[in-house]
């Protein structure tokens, strides 16, 4: 038995949750239930009801032909002698009589049971109803037309249903031993012993006779939640559910193990975490039971588990609800981060329960309760008003107007109605000698193929087509002739058409103004589907003449509507102010102001962010304000999440994020994140992912950049594609060379593509291609001009320097390269070492992922002869302390209108010609990085000098193999000198590493070529026999045979008759040579 202070809570107590004890079927000496009442009017209203059955009893015992059992209790009841066959009879023919009887007929009965005869009589009175069966047939006189039937049989609980049993459960729980006693007797059927077993489960002998009858007979095995509320230990459940199944995980019958069972229970939750038979959801439910359980040997399990992400959650529920046994257990393992987290989490805990903590573990919680000392709070006159008074205590009333609705009309857009009627379906032409009647006709019984159909449209007289387009819309190429003809005529088939097909036909409804193309439009502006950028068109294209028709809704009294049209009427105003969406609609304007004029969350539009446990910020670092010496109290916290978790907030942030201190937010954006990923990263709360793009700095880069390239592999796609608009949020250059090595080396197609389109985003914000940009994202970590990086120790100084492949190395005072920089010693400044240690700690990290990116962005400049004008070329290239280290050990071409000069870049920044004589880069030149073809006879030279200063390259340069085409082969748009090779798999593959791409996946996944686009409008394509399955590249055999190797103007499966050629000859020199280079790398390895 285990000592606690009286100030520390019993955690060797089962103590469920309210939300758990909700669904708790109540057992004596367990955990109470849900608190129930008698009705002490109950015996009156059974009698009521009974009264007012027809006769339904009478008719049974008149009429009915009952057993001598049955009608013998049946009058023994009614004749003042308590019978419980007769009471269950009485009750199943009333409640047959009173089906939707309110209060429920069961309730009533099991009531007036209760007060009239007490608990236990009402217990067996439910036992019977187990096997009573009444039933009401055709061919009597009861109603003027049934007959009532009541039988005995075996039973079934069915028959009084699992709320009458649970209620009688809840009764007896409460009552004495003498009442449960009298259930005895009526244990007479399989179906009654599990009831009673139900009933009295602290009845372990009821329980177990119960179980021999599944011994006897396993088909009457069932898992349902009067079988899990039944057990009162281990063997009881091994024997009455094996194993769980899908759907039996529930709240219900895990919290009945829990409290029955109690802690020994866990084994078998652990037995069945693994099995086959179980989802996700019926895991977590497991967990989370596991989480409730009062022992060392539970908490112990979850921390087992805690690298799934349900098994985290479950975990910081169980140091919430045992916060000693966590401190105790987590400084056991030597998990210092997790004990660090609690223990600031739990300080006031922590300290009272130092006392009767073991010494090893004192020894490590008491300095964290110290470590974890809060700052005082800042007084209320300092904390933001945001924070104090939120816009979600603040709610607008809802204005509803009964607006008129404007008259409709057609806006074109300048020329739009004459091109929409000069629109080209397909060379139709007049007919000759046209029957515009009979044309007419044939198209009402639908006889008219399309040309004549657009025939009829685009040339028939008004008075043959009007009435026809008022009759059916014309669908097809034509449908815009039709509505720059005939305008509003078409509209209200044009709507029912676009509420089918948005896709098809949301756009031709960009010239109607009038409220059902506004609510349509509203609607689809609210979606991201079908119809959602035809909305944005049509909301640009009318701008404020749109907004009398758009307020109709946004006043009137349907809710679904009023949003949709109140998130048109903020789009507009993002565009043109809320004052003049305002005066759009003069005799709203009031009501339409202080909508748009309120948050989102004040008018309802947006619900409230109501996050979970893990964001408590108890759990979080306290944020400073800006002079570090207060924090925001708990309350303030917690509003700032919620309002991080608000969309249209930022001037909100801003007047916030003015007062406190940036590193503090900084840390707690990035713990918030932390707490949401173990927290299982639930959807709904995605906003601790989004608020890093105003909370982040270097270190959530850092933290985020490796999440995002894993996820689509875990099923987040979705989250990281969000992670990409953060990164862009963050923007700072670290934050953007990480998206942009995003865009460049990740296996995710998908992700890859949206990060190329994010950092096309940010390079067209800024004037810039993705590879100037990508110039300009380099870090330059705080390094000297030279790549240099001073680590100061105190008495000691080291020197970070970086290698060839920018690899950090670390010399010393003396000169002498170290193998790895030493940790700080006690001799050591014990502020300035561990500080320089951690600095090139960070340093190393950074370097490696930018070394990586720049590497492998220098040799495609190469392989793709990228220019840079001169003074990029020494901003980005020359005089950036990390770049600088590549450029220095590659030799460069300068061209112009004087022709091509190589030249290299000396230790001090300064060119140098092969003679190495000072060469002069003209500003008019362009310079790239030299491919051996360029370098020509000089190429000997130059490797002659890179030997001599022995300067090793980064990456084959000067020693990169030459290929040249044949004559036939430059005027040719195929090179079958490589067709027909057969070609081990995995070096196919490694063509991804040179630049090339597999094709998009086809009919069942199936990649049956690749290419690698050479110039604009040019991709070289290797079509492949049997190609890659998308998911397992290998499972289509170990060899790939090369069909065809060709030049096309775009990438595709190739087709012999539809190929237009495109020859050889078209590529550069040097595009040409690397083509061939990776295809002699193919035929090498060919068998």
């Amino acid at each position: 038995m285990n000592d606690h202070p009286p100030a520390l809570p019993d955690e060797d107590v089962l103590a469920l949750p309210d939300e758990w004890r909700r669904s708790l079927h109540p057992r004596r000496g367990g955990t109470p239930g849900p608190e129930i009442t008698v009705d002490a009017k109950a015996p009156g209203a059974a009698a009521k009801l009974i009264a007012r059955s027809d006769g339904v009893v009478e008719a049974l015992l008149d009429a009915g032909r009952p057993t001598a059992e049955i009608d013998g209790a049946v009058r023994r009841h009614l004749g003042g002698t308590p019978d419980a066959v007769g009471a269950a009879v009485i009750a199943a023919l009333a409640m047959e009589a009173h089906q939707d009887a309110k209060p429920p007929g069961w309730r009533t009965f099991v009531d007036a049971w209760t007060v009239e005869h007490g608990a236990g009589f009402a217990g067996c009175a439910v036992l019977e109803m187990c096997r009573t069966a009444v039933g009401i047939e055709h061919g009597g006189e009861w109603r003027g037309r049934y007959a009532v039937r009541a039988y005995r049989d075996d039973g079934s609980t069915d028959r009084p249903g699992p709320l009458a049993l649970r209620r009688v459960r809840s009764l007896l729980a409460e009552a004495g031993d003498a009442e449960q006693e009298r259930l005895d007797a009526h244990r007479t059927t399989g179906a009654t012993r599990l009831a009673a077993a139900y009933l009295a489960p602290n009845r372990h002998d009821w329980v177990e006779e119960w179980l021999a009858d599944i011994d006897s007979d396993p088909r009457r095995r069932r898992g349902d939640s009067l079988v899990f509320a039944s057990v009162g230990t281990v063997e009881h459940l091994r024997t009455a559910v094996p194993r769980l199944f899908w759907g039996q995980a529930t709240r219900e019958a895990l919290g009945a193990l829990a409290d029955g069972v109690g802690p020994d229970v866990l084994e078998y939750l652990l037995e069945n975490l693994g099995g086959t038979f179980l989802e996700s959801r019926d895991r977590d439910q497991i967990l989370q039971a596991i989480a409730l359980l009062p022992s060392d040997a539970a908490f112990g399990a979850l921390l087992d588990r805690r690298a799934d992400k349900y098994a985290r959650r479950a975990l910081a529920d169980a140091q919430r609800r045992f916060p000693v046994r966590a401190m105790r257990l987590l400084a056991a393992r030597g998990l210092d981060d997790l004990l660090r987290d609690h223990v600031r989490a739990h300080v006031e805990t922590a300290v009272d329960a130092l006392p009767a903590l073991p010494a090893d573990v004192r020894a490590v919680v008491e300095p964290l309760t110290e470590a974890s000392a809060r700052v005082p709070d800042a007084p209320a006159g300092e904390i933001p008003a945001v924070l104090v008074s939120p816009p979600w205590e603040a709610p607008v009333p809802k204005a509803v107007r009964d607006l008129a609705a404007p008259h409709g009309r057609m806006s074109w857009p300048d020329g739009g109605r004459d091109a929409w009627l000069a629109a080209d379906p397909g060379d139709v032409r007049p007919p000759d000698d046209p029957a515009w009647g009979a044309l007419a006709e044939a198209m009402r019984a639908g006889g008219l193929d399309r040309v004549r159909k657009c025939q009829l449209i685009r040339y028939g007289p008004d008075d043959v087509v009007r009435p026809l387009v008022a009759e059916t819309f014309p669908r097809g190429d034509w449908a815009r002739i039709a509505i720059a003809r005939f305008e509003e005529l078409t509209l209200d088939r044009l709507l029912r058409f676009a509420d089918v097909d948005p896709r098809k036909y949301a756009h031709l409804l960009l010239p109607s103004l009038n409220c059902g193309a506004a609510e349509f439009m509203c609607d689809r502006l609210a979606r991201n589907g079908d119809g959602h950028d035809a909305a944005r068109e049509w909301f640009a294209h009318h701008g404020l003449d749109a907004v009398p028709y758009v307020a109709v809704r946004a006043l009137g009294k349907a809710a679904k509507k009023r949003g949709q049209a109140e998130k048109a009427l903020r789009h507009l105003a993002a565009r043109y102010g809320v004052d003049a969406v305002a005066a759009a609609r003069p005799d709203a304007s009031d009501e339409l102001h202080a909508m748009l004029s309120a948050h989102p969350v004040q008018t309802g539009l947006v619900e409230r962010v109501r996050p979970g446990a893990w964001a408590d910020p108890a759990l979080l670092p306290q944020i400073l304000m800006k002079d570090r010496d207060r924090a925001l109290p708990a309350a303030a916290t917690r509003n700032l999440v919620e309002l991080l978790g608000l969309p249209d907030v930022s001037h909100h942030l801003d007047e916030v994020l003015a007062v406190l201190d940036a590193d503090s937010v900084a840390g707690f954006g990035r713990e918030l994140f932390r707490k949401w990923l173990e927290g299982g990263a639930p959807s709904k709360e995605s906003f601790a992912l989004e608020q890093l793009g105003r909370t982040g700095d270097g270190e959530a880069v850092r933290m985020l950049s490796p999440v995002i390239r894993a996820w689509p592999g875990e099923g987040g796609h979705r989250y990281a594609v969000a992670g990409l608009d953060v990164l862009a949020e963050i923007g700072t250059d670290l934050a953007l060379a990480h998206l942009h090595s995003i865009s460049q080396k990740v296996k995710f197609k998908g992700l890859k593509q949206r990060a190329q389109e994010k950092v096309q985003e940010v390079a067209d914000g800024l004037g810039l291609t993705p590879d100037r940009l990508a110039d300009r994202l380099v870090p330059r970590f705080g390094l000297a001009p030279d790549g240099s990086m001073t680590l100061d120790y105190g008495p000691r100084r080291f020197t970070v320097g970086f290698d060839e492949q920018l690899k950090p190395f670390v010399v010393d005072e003396s000169g002498k390269l170290r193998k790895a920089l030493p940790k700080p010693g006690a001799k050591d400044d014990p502020e300035l070492g561990p500080a320089a240690y951690k600095a090139f700690a960070t340093l190393k990290k950074d370097v490696r992922g930018v070394a990586s990116d720049a590497l492998v962005r220098l040799e495609r400049a190469l392989v793709t002869e990228r220019l840079w004008s001169p003074a990029e070329f020494r901003e980005h290239m020359v005089a950036h302390p990390l770049v600088g280290q590549l450029t220095r050990r590659l030799v460069w071409i300068a061209e112009d209108d004087a022709g091509t000069a190589a030249f290299r870049v000396a230790e001090d920044g300064t060119f140098a010609d092969a003679e190495d004589e000072a060469f002069v880069l003209p500003e008019s030149a362009r310079v790239g990085i030299a491919h051996p073809i360029h370098l020509g006879e000089s190429l000997q030279v130059w490797t002659g000098v890179f030997a001599d200063y022995e300067l090793l390259q980064p990456f084959e340069q000067l020693g990169r193999p030459v290929h040249v085409l044949t004559g036939e082969e430059r005027g040719s748009g195929r090179l079958e000198r490589f067709e027909g090779l057969k070609v081990p798999f995995g070096t196919v593959l490694g063509l991804e590493k040179r630049g090339w791409e597999r094709a998009a996946p086809g009919e069942a996944g199936s990649q049956e070529y690749m290419f690698r686009r050479v110039a604009d409008g040019r991709y070289v394509v290797i079509d492949l026999d049997p190609g890659f399955s998308v998911g397992d590249p290998g499972a289509t055999g170990d060899v790939q045979t090369v069909e065809y190797v060709r030049l096309a103007a775009e990438p595709g499966r190739f087709r012999l008759r539809d190929e237009a050629p495109c020859p050889f000859g078209e590529l550069s020199p040097v595009a040409a040579s690397e083509i061939l280079t990776d295809l002699t790398r193919l035929a090498d390895a060919a068998g």
